[in-house]
């Protein structure tokens, strides 16, 4: 290309971009809520507590940073080494970081479009032509060479383009935030799942030993009936009570059937497969001090809350995707190269062709289409900034009731400690009253069912209080600020042939 030729091309170019603008509404985050509180009344600064398994007194910290890996606080390995299987193998995991890595190549694609597109062509024709052309009554043949490189620029004058990448970006930002959120989704289950597995082995445990000491009921009641000192209807109540409570068993045993298969589903394997050990309460370390973030971090640190805020973001610049196309398109087009019947010849300069092209294309009328496209996208923003709202709402009344769940658990776990207390005593000395004749089948019975239903209870309401904490942990955001391991590898079950 000659020289005046290329520059008049760069420079119309560089005019192009430094000159244009980009239309549309910039886009600005919407400041989080003025709230200095998560709830109407003041936040105490600790739970209750009971000298009882998971009773420790919990304190609410406030900017207390919460750990990139927050389920290490309760201190077991075991919780650990199911979460880090989970995310090796989760395949939904897997998938939130595929479509993070397509986004971001989308992104690099049409960044591309802000650049001249540069083509080069090579052609080599043999062609006949007539003698008569030339006053010869024999036929000529020859070889025709070309070669050359074309050149085209669409100018973004009014920034279409750029709001078209902003828009891909944003939409980046929404698939890393699909993925954390995945990330916290996933590692939040594992624990709920894992405690709640813990939790029914436990009532299990209290379940078959209050089946066997009404087993040894029935048994002593058979022998004093030997005796003479108890009645058929003394044993056949007893042996109602008995089967009542052996008759909630099979519900138990499916239940802790269906959670390990819920965390064979989380692990990445199928039930069959799954050989993970049994958790147990005992082993999981209650956290005693308790992350409150200031209401104002929260739409920072809640991973559902930035989707939305990228949603919000992509719309807008869709706006501006819109306005541009009402707008005119400017294109600049250019080649150079050589045409010769040797190749040899064909970069000689008698040789060279060249053409320049430029050309603005208005739309005029399309029927409307474009307006209401652009009418379209608008009311897309809005509806965008409503469901942000909506989900700022949500993440703060998620805060909310967890730190009210907390503190309802801590007052739970000291009344059912108190219950379950006194009604193994209340057993106790019923059970001993009957063994000397002082008391009658129907308040052991009484006291036996009275005692079931307190352990049964003190279990799930110290299971309740773990499976809060971490609820608490999600509900902030669950520290995916303070990682960087959101690997993007692949597991061998997804790899697809590049």
């Amino acid at each position: 290309m000659p020289p005046r030729v290329r520059n008049v091309v760069l420079a119309a170019g560089l005019t192009g971009a430094v000159a244009s603008c980009a239309v549309g509404p910039d886009f600005h985050a919407p400041a989080a809520p003025r709230v200095g509180s998560y709830l109407p009344g003041p936040l105490p600064g600790a739970t209750a507590g009971v000298a009882a398994p998971g009773g420790d007194v919990q304190r609410f910290v406030g900017e207390l940073d919460i750990p990139g890996q927050w389920w290490t606080l309760f201190q077991s390995p075991q919780l650990n080494a199911l979460i880090d299987q989970a995310l090796q193998h989760n395949p939904t995991l897997v998938a939130a970081q595929a479509a993070l890595r397509q986004a971001n190549e989308n992104v690099a694609a049409e960044v591309g479009s802000l650049y001249p597109s540069v083509t080069g062509s090579v052609s080599s024709e043999r062609q006949r032509a007539s003698g008569a052309v030339f006053g010869s009554s024999q036929a000529f043949l020859y070889t025709l060479n070309t070669a050359s490189v074309s050149v085209s620029y669409g100018i973004d004058l009014f920034g279409g383009v750029r709001r078209q990448i902003e828009q891909l970006r944003a939409q980046a930002d929404y698939q890393r935030f699909v993925a954390e959120a995945s990330y916290l989704t996933l590692t939040a289950n594992v624990v709920t799942a894992a405690l709640n597995e813990a939790s029914l082995r436990e009532q299990l445990a209290a379940t078959l030993e209050i089946a066997r000491a009404q087993q040894e009921e029935v048994d002593i009641l058979r022998k004093r009936i030997g005796a003479g000192g108890a009645s058929g209807a003394d044993l056949l109540q007893q042996q109602a009570t008995l089967a009542t409570t052996l008759a909630s068993l099979p519900p138990l045993r499916t239940q802790l059937a269906q959670q390990r298969n819920q965390l064979a589903t989380y692990v990445g394997v199928t039930p069959a497969e799954y050989d993970g050990a049994a958790l147990t309460l005992d082993a999981v370390t209650l956290p005693r001090d308790l992350p409150v973030s200031l209401p104002s971090r929260l739409v920072e640190q809640r991973p559902d809350v930035q989707e939305y805020t990228a949603l919000l973001h992509a719309a807008t610049a869709n706006i501006g995707v819109a306005t541009a196309n009402m707008l005119p398109q400017i294109t600049l087009s250019g080649s150079f190269g050589g045409s010769a019947t040797r190749m040899s010849d064909v970069f000689s300069a008698n040789n060279e062709i060249w053409s320049l092209l430029g050309s603005v294309t208005q739309p005029i009328f399309k029927g409307g289409q474009l307006v209401h496209q652009r009418r379209a996208a608008v009311a897309a923003a809005q509806q965008a900034a409503a469901n942000y709202q909506a989900t700022v709402l949500s993440a703060f009344q998620d805060v909310a009731n967890t730190l009210v769940a907390l503190q309802g658990d801590a007052d739970a776990l000291v009344a059912e400690q108190n219950a379950a207390r006194a009604a193994a005593d209340s057993l106790a000395i019923v059970q001993s009253q009957v063994r000397s004749g002082a008391a009658s089948y129907v308040q052991i019975l009484t006291a036996q069912q009275t005692y079931q239903t307190a352990a049964i209870a003190f279990v799930k309401a110290r299971a309740q209080r773990y499976a809060d904490t971490a609820a608490l942990f999600q509900a902030l955001g669950g520290g995916w600020w303070n990682r960087n391991d959101l690997t993007t590898r692949v597991s061998d079950c997804c790899k697809v042939q590049e």
